[in-house]
């Protein structure tokens, strides 16, 4: 045994002392692969047989249709239309955890894809949010909110709620913002909705860790994919279709 512990000791000396090369990088190149419709021009007929029972399973899970976009919408900004739709998402799932909030914020490097015009299937979603984020609630002071926008203005904007309105230098300085039409009052205590991911004060969004009165459930139904299904469900039962518009949410002074 004392032996073999020896050996195991040893391991990571010779491992390093087999790390020391007298190679250097004398340059890097890189070049870029375009992947596109190209591709399908000739199949390949074994590959497709193979694939065909995996493509059906997946089909079958992704085709569903959940409703219809009135138009092709994209996260952009310092608005966009998807971006836009999305933060409306979550103050309007906000009414199923006996919520109010006052705005909602849904960052943009969480929108992974474009949300196509017409039919929107459950993969369409799914390529919008992938990940495992869920609605969440918080509370700020009026102080704080403003705080919060200042960090977005110094993003170039990111995805807030019809009740938000912001005006931004180029150069990312938060000039104004209100709150239903109304100046953001510091010592009033306001309610917000987001993503789970955004408390930790990621994306660059600190001041989400001041956030008190936290309302986050973690069980999966939570997911803000499932948030995002049910709004475009609930609208097809009424016989609608989905639709956002740039209205200067975030606006850039010239």
């Amino acid at each position: 045994m004392k032996k073999g512990l020896k050996i195991c000791l040893l391991l990571p000396m010779l491992v390093l002392a087999s790390c020391k090369s007298h190679y250097e990088v004398a340059s890097v190149q890189r070049s870029r692969i375009l992947v596109d419709n190209r591709y399908d021009r000739q199949p390949d007929a074994q590959a497709a047989a193979f694939l065909a029972p995996f493509k059906h399973q997946v089909d079958s899970v992704m085709g569903p249709v959940v409703g219809r976009s009135a138009r092709y919408m994209t996260a952009q900004r310092p608005e966009g239309t998807l971006s836009n739709l999305l933060a409306d998402i979550l103050v309007w799932g906000a009414k199923d955890y006996g919520e109010e909030p006052v705005f909602g914020v849904y960052n943009m490097g969480g929108v992974r894809a474009d949300l196509p015009k017409g039919e929107v299937t459950y993969g369409d979603v799914l390529d919008i949010a992938p990940f495992e984020n869920k609605i969440a609630f918080g509370t700020l002071s009026g102080a704080e909110v403003l705080e919060l926008f200042a960090e977005m203005a110094a993003a170039g904007g990111e995805g807030v709620s019809s009740a938000v309105r912001m005006v931004i230098t180029k150069d990312g300085k938060l000039v104004s913002a209100t709150l239903n039409g109304e100046p953001i009052d510091p010592e009033r205590d306001y309610r917000l909705t987001t993503i789970d991911y955004l408390l930790g004060g990621t994306d660059k969004m600190t001041t989400f860790k001041k956030c008190r009165n936290v309302n986050a459930p973690q069980e999966k139904a939570n997911n803000s994919r499932f948030i995002i299904m049910n709004y475009f469900r609930a609208k097809a039962a009424e016989g609608q279709e989905v639709d956002s518009k740039i209205e200067g949410r975030v606006v850039i002074k010239n």
